[in-house]
């Protein structure tokens, strides 16, 4: 991972975006349909083998995925940013994906030199799935963005 951090490293960056990650998700280690009806399995993993998996695995996967979605997302943006911040950018795209990250205004307004009083404000607005908000997302985002401005 590459990621232009100010004020620590990597690793930091994904166990920040991780500890924040795990507890929205939260531990499923059956396959279940999320609320947009996807496979889902352990901290909301979507590349899915019917079978129940262990808790050691899903963490695995968890660190796994962490890394190739803050690094997905680190090749859009061209500005250092804090381990808080890019945890929180982390947690965002594991939910919603490095395509549409590097698409939003959010990452726009980063690569435009917007304040994070700004462009952390943007993470509000990505609290909805299958078309509606969802108290959850809506939740999750707000932790985000409180983390994003510390």
């Amino acid at each position: 991972m590459k990621a232009k951090v100010v004020g620590g490293g990597a690793a930091a960056v994904l166990l920040a975006a991780i500890a924040l990650i795990a507890p929205w998700e939260g531990l499923r280690t059956d396959p279940y349909q999320d609320i947009v009806g996807v496979w889902t399995v352990c901290y909301g993993e979507t590349n899915v083998e019917m079978r129940r998996y262990t808790p050691a695995e899903c963490e695995a996967m968890l660190g796994e995925s962490v890394g190739r979605y803050v690094e997905g997302v680190a090749k859009c943006i061209n500005r250092p940013l804090t381990v808080n911040q890019w945890a929180a950018i982390g947690s965002w795209t594991y939910n919603v994906g490095a395509k549409a990250a590097c698409n939003s205004t959010l990452v726009r307004q980063i690569n435009a030199g917007q304040p994070a009083s700004t462009w952390c404000r943007q993470l509000l607005r990505w609290n909805r799935a299958g078309g509606r908000e969802v108290r959850g997302l809506t939740n999750r985002r707000k932790a985000e963005f409180e983390v994003c401005l510390r």
